[in-house]
């Protein structure tokens, strides 16, 4: 019986807010259409529901929530098509950081966003562990790993020049030192990341000369003395690849000077070998000594050659 009167009652109240509110009635039996339901990194869409609210979709859809999850628009709130409906799920995280281990609520979708959320300082060589980009999610753990950080000093050495003059007072075989050679120092600063001992990062924060290289200069005597002269052909050949020759009867060790006498062109060379003989020929030169004062390919030249004296 009482049954029968809750369901007349029922009629009597839906007969009476469709006489007065016919507007309202309809509406709530409406099929809602395109809800689109966007859960923390996950999207859905939904083509109807019947349902009045958000509440009733979500009971609806079998969507779980607790109490701590966040739903814009409210829980409470009409349903209608079209609607964006959002949750922001609440995540317990563990942080770790600085010999702490906290336990930590947040509705942060990413782990750089959590670190935001919750104030955490970091430096720029700081390691995170998962990395910054990772999509939060509850139970995870966010490591942040100090980087013990110095500055280190180095020094290299900076090479200096050496210049040649030439001294006409000087015997071509000589050299000597005007002014001795120091190397400079250039000094680097250097920022250096560790973890654990070992280094992780390294930057160059600045570079300076703290000594300027000093040039070295070398006097180059160039005074040759001649004696002796001779006339006749040189040819080259291949020996020992130096500024060297090879004569019928000069001594070996002596020292001559050969000159083109087509162009003027001479080289000083060191007699080591001998030949040629015949052909009117006074001197073989070494290939490379051959090219100073003349083309490979001429293979005989009319030369000067002077005995050197000093």
């Amino acid at each position: 019986m009482r049954k029968w009167i809750f369901f007349i009652s029922a009629i009597f109240l839906l007969i009476f807010a469709y006489r007065y509110y016919p507007e309202k009635v309809e509406r709530s039996f409406e099929s809602k259409s395109n809800i689109r339901l966007i859960d923390e990194n996950q999207e859905v869409w939904f083509a109807q529901s019947k349902t009045a609210t958000i509440e009733d979709f979500f009971l609806e859809q079998k969507v779980e929530l607790s109490s701590e999850d966040s739903v814009f628009p409210g829980r409470e709130s009409p349903l209608a098509s079209g609607m964006i409906i959002r949750i922001d799920r609440q995540k317990n995280v563990t942080l770790e950081a600085d010999q702490k281990n906290e336990q930590l609520s947040t509705r942060a979708k990413t782990v750089a966003a959590f670190l935001e959320e919750k104030r955490v300082l970091l430096d720029e060589d700081d390691l995170i562990e998962p990395v910054p980009e990772t999509a939060l999610a509850s139970g995870m753990r966010v490591e942040i790993i100090r980087v013990v950080i110095s500055e280190e000093t180095e020094e290299k050495p900076i090479a200096y020049k050496t210049e040649t003059k030439e001294d006409e007072n000087l015997s071509w075989r000589k050299k000597e030192i005007e002014q001795k050679g120091e190397a400079g120092v250039l000094e680097t600063v250097i920022r250096v990341a560790r973890h654990d001992g070992k280094e992780v990062a390294r930057k160059i924060l600045e570079k300076k000369v703290t000594k300027e290289p000093v040039t070295e200069i070398v006097r180059q005597g160039t005074l040759v003395k001649v004696g002796k002269s001779h006339r006749g052909g040189a040819s080259w050949y291949a020996h020992t690849g130096t500024l060297a020759a090879a004569n019928p009867w000069l001594p070996m060790g002596s020292y001559v000077k050969v000159t083109n006498t087509a162009n003027g062109k001479s080289v000083i060379v060191k007699i080591n070998d001998r030949g040629p003989f015949g052909g009117g020929r006074i001197i073989d030169l070494d290939k490379v000594a051959f090219q100073e004062i003349a083309s490979l390919g001429q293979g005989v030249v009319d030369v000067k050659m002077e005995e050197i004296t000093n």
